[in-house]
């Protein structure tokens, strides 16, 4: 039976998001194609009709999931980001959770490929936490990229701390909270 092309995209879209959700649980490497097709309700030999590598696969789940979140904090000012972003509900789901904080040091290991992919989800990212900045001098426009970039590297790194602790952990929550109280002291003054 022939696959019309809406269906193909559809498949294709779904095995994207299966792959995006199983790459952030359990890193590039904790997943393999035939797994990964047969959690998106396909067979291991139709991986090539859509993907010419894992590694095509990989970025652009990584891109779709980057544009997923970049769409989830268009309407969250830098404040509210960091506490969403920071609690326990986005450090115990990282199958729906970053990118960023579920891959990035996997990424570091991965092809020029992957890396660049990375490197345009964090510039969209800290596009979209961008609030006001063109009504700022040039001076200040940069000084906001520069507290942008540090607030989004703390955050990425406590979560990846968090998530490294057992999860009833009182340090894992503790991570959490302090620099949750730290970053948003940066930005009250």
């Amino acid at each position: 039976m022939k696959v019309t092309k809406a269906q193909a995209r559809e498949n294709r879209e779904r095995i994207v998001e299966t792959a995006s959700m199983l790459f952030r649980e359990r890193g590039y490497d904790g997943v393999g194609v035939a797994e990964l097709m047969a959690a998106a309700g396909f067979t291991h030999g139709g991986f090539y009709k859509h993907f010419g590598s894992k590694a095509d696969l990989m970025a652009e789940a990584a891109a779709c999931s980057f544009a997923r979140s970049a769409e989830q904090s268009t309407e969250l000012n830098i404040a509210d980001f960091i506490k969403q972003y920071l609690s326990r509900e986005h450090r115990d789901t990282p199958a729906q959770g970053c990118t960023m904080a579920a891959l990035c040091a996997d990424a570091g290991r991965q092809s020029e490929v992957i890396k660049q992919t990375f490197a345009v989800g964090i510039e969209n990212q800290l596009a979209t936490l961008a609030d006001k900045d063109a009504d700022l001098s040039k001076t200040e426009q940069h000084q906001a990229r520069a507290n942008r970039i540090a607030a989004f590297a703390q955050v990425v790194g406590a979560i990846v701390l968090s998530r490294a602790c057992p999860d009833d952990s009182a340090l894992a929550d503790e991570i959490l909270d302090v620099c949750r109280t730290k970053i948003l002291g940066q930005y009250d003054q």
